[in-house]
């Protein structure tokens, strides 16, 4: 049996948003007792991650770090259509991911303990992100 349910997320510019209870919805919507959960970003300067879910410094971190790693307005950069932060959006999504799998068990997403399943908005401006959620199981 598959499953898919799509999701529309909003976010207030850079930075994580947190998604798991939706996909936790989206996963018990879908009847799927056992099998893979898959979800898919339809944008390139945005991503999926997994992440810690209890502490809020670690979101924090993860922007420190990655706004050290890729600057905005870096003049490495030729693409800047979109202003300075466009191409460093997209490297960011490189670096990071657009697709996860997690696998379904009881009916529910299997995440472990701490974990968390978020989009991280690249861009300093708000955006609306399309996430496709797809169970595949029995």
């Amino acid at each position: 049996m598959y499953q898919a349910k799509e999701l529309t997320v909003s976010t207030r510019g850079r930075g994580l948003v947190d998604i798991t209870g939706e996909v936790q919805k989206a996963v018990k919507g879908s009847g799927i007792r056992e099998g893979l959960c898959t979800l898919f970003l339809h944008h390139t300067s945005a991503s999926l991650l997994i992440s810690e879910n209890a502490d809020p410094v670690v979101q924090r971190d993860l922007e420190a770090f990655f706004s050290r790693l890729v600057k905005d307005g870096d003049p490495l950069f030729q693409h800047d259509a979109e202003g300075p932060d466009d191409m460093p959006a997209h490297v960011r999504t490189v670096l990071t991911q657009v697709s996860l799998s997690v696998p379904v068990k009881d009916g529910a997403a299997d995440l472990g303990t701490w974990q968390g399943v978020y989009v991280w908005e690249h861009r300093t401006s708000p955006h609306r992100r399309r996430v496709t959620v797809s169970v595949l199981g029995g």
